[in-house]
């Protein structure tokens, strides 16, 4: 069997990792954690990979235990599922939870990553809790012609609570506006969009469930 690499952050190619160091990563066999939440789930490679904005390919090298991620990607594999870095490498909490996360650190989901045109871009509030029964954002929107809207969907349903500016959310050919103060609760198996209507601002909470 081939030597397993940490995953790069760069293009520069890590070292082969020690004989130690390479058995006690396999002992938390994160490849297989990773691989049972996506079927879990329900997500196919390809999926996980938009989600992420990582290959395929690496995806499935991480979970056959060909590379280790590094400790920023498998944070953002940990944020597709609603589980924090704890459900990689501990096991049952032994104290109440209590988690918070500060405004500057903050973790950032564009719609698209590395896109020039993206109709919004969420910011994760709860990502240090482990066992999430929901997630929650805080949500930008920016403008976007009707015609380049990408409708999603996903397990669940979805609440958004308008704080400033003005949004539409469009969803089985119809079209909910929302002022600052209103908000839409739905089934987030409708594949729904986003776009800001006027105004310099528009920003939610946005919280969902799996």
């Amino acid at each position: 069997m081939k030597s397993a690499k940490c995953e790069p952050d760069s293009k520069r190619e890590e070292p082969m990792l020690s004989k130690t160091l390479q058995d006690g990563l396999d002992d938390y066999r994160i490849g297989t954690k990773i691989r049972g939440l996506r079927l879990k789930k329900k997500i196919g490679l390809v999926d996980l990979g938009k989600h992420t904005g990582l290959s395929a390919a690496l995806l499935s090298k991480i979970e056959r235990g060909r590379l280790f991620p590094t400790l920023p990607t498998l944070l953002r594999i940990a944020l597709v599922f609603g589980v924090g870095l704890e459900y990689f490498f501990a096991g049952a909490r032994d104290k109440p939870l209590v988690a918070i996360t500060r405004k500057s650190l903050r973790v950032d989901l564009p719609e698209r990553p590395g896109a020039r045109e993206a109709a919004y871009r969420f910011a994760s509030l709860d990502y240090p809790a482990t066992e999430r029964r929901f997630n929650c954002y805080l949500a930008e929107f920016f403008p976007v012609a009707s015609e380049k809207l990408r409708p999603h969907d996903h397990a669940g349903v979805e609440f958004i609570f308008v704080i400033n500016g003005t949004l539409s959310v469009h969803m089985n050919g119809e079209e909910h506006v929302l002022e600052a103060g209103d908000a839409i609760y739905f089934d987030a198996t409708t594949p729904h969009a986003y776009q800001r209507s006027g105004g310099r601002v528009c920003s939610a909470i946005v919280v969902t469930t799996s």
